[in-house]
C-alpha cells in the first residue's frame, strides 16, 4: 500500500506473496479463469490505468480460463491487484479476499461451477465432494482434506497453496453460498509457509 505522502509500506500480505511465489515450480499451474477474474476485479474496483499496470504483468498472454498457466503468474498478478487496490479498498487483506470472491464468482458460474450449485441437498457430503472437486479442477498442485466436526461445521487442510488465507476465505464464502448454504462463516490459520486450514460452517 502507499502511505498518503506516496510512500511505499508493504503489508505482511504482500510479503507472504512474494515468499509463495519463491517456493513456486516451474510444475505448478493455476486455471486462467483466476487470472482473467483477477484483472475483471481490478477494472471493476479500480480503473483503467491499473489495469493497464496489471495487464504489464502478463504481456501479451490471452487469458483462457480452463488452460494451465504457471502459478507465479497468478502470484504476481494478485501482487499488483493488491497494490493498486489496497489503498482504495482498506488494505491487502481485504482486497485479497474480495478477489477470493470474485474468483469464485467466475468459478461458480462456469460449467463446473453450476454443475454443482444445481446439484440437490446442501449436505455435509454434498458439500464436501463439491468443494474437492472444485478445487482439483482448478489447480494441479497441493493437497486438500476435509474434516468434518459436525454436520454444518468442517475444517479444510490445504498443502501447498499459492495463495493466501484471506484470498481463500472470500472464494470459500461465496462457494458454499451458492452451494446453497446461508450464514457462512469461514476462518482461516496458519500451519506453514503454503500450509493452511480452514474452519468453516453455516447455518
Amino acid at each position: 500500500m502507499r502511505t498518503s505522502h506516496g510512500t511505499w509500506m508493504q503489508s505482511d500480505w504482500e510479503r507472504s506473496l512474494e515468499q509463495m511465489m519463491e517456493l513456486a515450480t516451474s510444475l505448478d499451474t493455476a486455471r486462467g479463469l483466476f487470472l482473467s477474474r483477477t484483472l475483471e476485479a481490478v477494472r471493476s474496483l479500480g480503473d483503467e490505468a491499473a489495469v493497464a499496470r496489471c495487464q504489464a504483468v502478463l504481456g501479451q498472454q490471452r487469458l483462457l480460463d480452463f488452460v494451465n498457466y504457471p502459478v507465479t503468474l497468478l502470484i504476481r498478478l494478485t501482487l499488483a491487484a493488491v497494490r493498486e487496490l489496497g489503498s482504495r479498498h482498506g488494505g491487502a487483506e481485504q482486497v485479497l479476499r474480495m478477489l477470493g470472491q470474485k474468483a469464485a464468482v467466475g468459478l461458480m458460474s462456469s460449467a463446473v461451477g453450476s454443475a454443482m450449485a444445481t446439484q440437490v441437498g446442501t449436505g455435509s457430503n454434498h458439500i464436501a465432494s463439491s468443494l474437492q472437486a472444485i478445487y482439483k479442477v482448478t489447480s494441479n498442485y497441493g493437497e486438500r482434506s476435509m474434516e468434518w466436526l459436525s454436520p454444518r461445521h468442517g475444517r479444510l487442510i490445504m498443502r501447498r497453496s499459492f495463495l493466501p488465507i484471506p484470498y481463500h476465505e472470500g472464494a470459500m464464502v461465496e462457494v458454499l453460498e451458492r452451494l446453497g448454504a446461508r450464514g457462512v462463516r469461514v476462518q482461516g490459520g496458519v500451519l506453514g509457509p503454503l500450509d493452511s486450514e480452514y474452519d468453516f460452517s453455516w447455518e
